[in-house]
This record gives structure tokens, sequence and C-alpha cells, in this order.
């Protein structure tokens, strides 16, 4: 694609974009258009299918059902549409493989440490230094160690630890750098190398724009399953294979029988859509970092919603793991993020998550908005994902109705992680949650 038609691309993805997440407010907040093409890259396409950002159809779906409701228990209790067939996963797969000791959920399943302090976040500027009390805080309450006992009881000096962070949305609503410097303190302090840590995410041009840097993290390895090419602006080679290809494990994989990145709803084509996800089959493929490298994940989602439901722990790695996800909005959206995590590669690895909630968003996500994003000033913390997502989902529905956004009570907004607690992966139950607040 020429550079020309590439940016008027870009320009009507923004567009479409503004109408359907509310990404208005962004641009509102002091982001021009040409910062924000900068920022995504080509990558810019894949949010209109809602692989990234996560607009998928289901989030309009989720809008339409809503209007005109209130936001009422009963609502739970509403009336379905006629089920879809059910989609035919390789669940049953990773289910066979042995659970290696500490997975997920962990030494404390069903335990979430909330840590607020209003000092973090002071005219809409984060204080590095209570970020890192705060971490010491959530850290010590919920392993009941001191820090460097309680590092290793989650790592060792040799694992190779991926830092699974979010970059969708800075400067608003991304996880927050100060955050991310502070986990790597603690660890360091530890005596875990810099060297065998590696801040990661699914695609290079959002690692950079967040500011997730060689340059802001000297000595860490920052990592992207998804590249372009030397000139960025491609994500194909001069041989025409995708520049990313060999990033992905052709063994380990998330299939959906029937479901193929062919016609699928947000892509003008399947040649669009084929160049932002690597591939379009059946099969979404891990990326070779967690299949072949790293030996220990933790886990650093943000406070936010999408739609009625929520865009946290499992989700950060649910759609963040793998390629080819697009196709899976529309037929499984959550389940992906129950039975993702369940694979050896994710639920073996995972031993820790830090919700950062020093900010939060309530509505329009799980892109950016400003209209919704709000001073929340906590972390949360949890080797169990399943728990810490099941408190976020109930405060953000709780903040949704303080601000009189129409909610939508639905099961199917929880059931995935009454399912993720079926497949071993966590507590769900609210009753069954120890949850500790710390204020400071």
């Amino acid at each position: 694609m020429a550079g020309g038609e590439r940016a008027r691309g870009y320009t009507s993805m923004i567009d479409e974009l503004e109408a359907l997440s509310g990404l208005t407010g962004m641009l509102d907040a002091g982001w021009d258009r040409r910062r924000f093409m900068r920022g995504l890259g080509t990558s810019a396409a894949v949010v209109a299918g809602g692989a990234v950002l996560g607009v998928p159809s289901l989030w309009a779906e989720d809008q339409k059902a809503s209007a005109g409701k209130t936001s009422t228990p009963t609502e739970s209790a509403a009336p379905t549409p006629t089920p879809r067939p059910e989609i035919v996963t390789n669940i049953d797969s990773f289910m066979k493989v042995p659970r290696a000791d500490g997975a997920i959920p962990g030494p404390f399943p069903g335990r979430v440490v909330q840590v607020t302090d209003p000092r973090c976040l002071v005219d809409d500027k984060v204080d590095a230094a209570v970020v890192q009390e705060m971490l010491e805080a959530g850290i010590t309450r919920l392993t009941g160690k001191d820090m460097k006992t309680s590092a290793r009881m989650l790592v060792r000096p040799e694992d190779l630890i991926g830092l699974k962070v979010n970059p969708v949305g800075p400067p608003l609503i991304s996880t927050r750098l100060e955050l991310v410097e502070a986990v790597i303190k603690w660890l360091v302090d530890a005596g875990i190398p810099k060297k065998q840590l590696v801040i990661w995410d699914r695609f290079e041009s959002m690692l950079t724009e967040a500011g997730f840097t060689a340059e802001a993290f000297p000595g860490i390895r920052v990592e992207a399953l998804q590249i372009m090419d030397e000139e960025g602006d491609s994500w194909r080679g001069k041989d025409g294979r995708h520049v990313s290809a060999d990033r992905f494990d052709m063994d380990a994989y998330y299939e959906a029988k029937g479901v193929v990145g062919k016609g699928v709803p947000g892509y003008k084509d399947d040649e669009f859509y084929l160049n932002q996800h690597v591939f379009n089959g059946e099969r979404s493929f891990f990326g070779k970092l967690l299949t072949r490298e790293l030996t220990r994940i933790i886990n650093l989602p943000v406070f936010k919603n999408t739609g009625n439901g929520i865009s946290m722990a499992t989700k950060n790695l649910g759609y963040g793991a793998l390629c080819n996800v697009g196709r899976l909005h529309r037929p499984l959206f959550f389940k992906v993020c129950a039975e993702v995590l369940a694979a050896p590669w994710v639920r073996d690895k995972l031993v820790l998550n830090i919700t950062d909630g020093i900010r939060g968003q309530y509505d329009g996500g799980p892109g950016p908005n400003a209209q919704f994003v709000y001073p929340l000033r906590a972390l949360f913390f949890a080797t169990d994902p399943i728990a810490i997502d099941m408190v976020g989902h109930r405060q953000l529905v709780a903040k949704r109705k303080k601000e009189g956004v129409k909610v939508d009570e639905h099961p199917r907004y929880t059931e995935y992680l009454y399912y993720g607690a079926k497949l071993g992966l966590g507590v769900a139950d609210p009753a069954k949650i120890d949850l500790v607040e710390v204020k400071a």
C-alpha cells in the first residue's frame, strides 16, 4: 500500500473508531491524528477489527442490547438471543497436559489485595515513590512475607520473567511506566538480574508509543510478538512473507473449529485482516517468546471496561499472547480469556497479576476515552487471575452505575470467570474471594 493510500486508510479508520469506541475523547485530550497514526503505525489497521483495542462486533451488540435499559439487578434474568452453535476448541488438549508446580491460581487462590493511596496521582501526575510504596504494601500483604522472600516465592534468579504490559491508549490508560519500574526494582533487589527480565506485548509500535523502549528501561529486554519491516511501513518482507511469521510457534496454538480469519466483521477484506493477524486459519498461534523462552510471567493489565464487561487480567493475556484473534471476538469473546489461560504456556508460567488502577476507565473501553477515565488511585494484587478479575468486574459495574451508565448485568459478562474456575484457574465466587483492602 502506498504511503498516501495508507494515510487515507488510517484517517477513515480513525473516523470509524471515533464513532464506534469513543476515541474522540482521546483526540480531544491532545492527540492529533498524525500522532495517533504515527504511534500505531500500520497496526492502526488492527484496531479497526478489534484485535488490540478490542472493539469487537459484540461490543456494538452490547450497546444495542443495553439501549433504553436501566441499571437494575433484574437485567441478569433478561431473555437471551437464540444461542449460536457451540464452537469446538482444543481446550481438552490443554487440560490433558499435567499441571506444573505453581500453576495458576498459584499459592494464594481467591486472595486479592487492593492498595489505595490518594498520593499516587496528584494533579494528574503519578508519583513513582508512592507507587513503589503501594507495590510493597500489596506484595507483602498478599504473601505475608517481606519483599525479597515474596519474590523468591514466585520466581527464581535463573527464570526468564516476562512483564506483560498493556500499552493501548497512552498517555490516558496504559500500564504506567512507574508501576513497571517499581516491579523491576523489586525483582532486581531480590537478586533477579536485569538481563532476565522482558517487557512484552503483541505489537512493537504500541510498546514504543507507550514508552516501553530500551532507552527508557536500560538493561531490560523489550520484545513484541509482532513487528514490521526495517522501514516500519509494512507487515511483509520483500519475499511477501509476514515479517512476524517466524515469531509464532506452529506447535502451540488455540484452535476454534470453523472460525477462520476470513469475512471477519470490521475488516475491509481478507487480505487486510491477514496483514494484521499473520495467519487466517482456524488456529491462533502462541508467540515463541512464551512457549520457548519465558519461564515466568507477571501480568500487568489496566483497570478498564470493554462494553459491559472488563478488559483486565484474563483479557490482557487471552488476546495478547497469540495471533489471529480478531476472528474470535464475535463467536467466543470472553470464553477465549479463560481457555487461553488454561494453555500450559500461560497456566504454568503466570505467577502474579497486578492490575494498574492508578487511573481507571469505566466506559468507552477498552480503547482510551478521556470522558470516562478517572483517578482510581489503586493497585490490585493476586496470584489468582480469576479472582482479581471478578473483583475488578464488580467494582467497575458499581462505578458505571454510580456514573449513570446503563448496565447490562447478563451472566455472559462473568460466566467465563466461573468457567475459568471450573478449569481450575482460580476462584470466581465472590463469597469465596478474600479481598484485603489497604488504604493509606
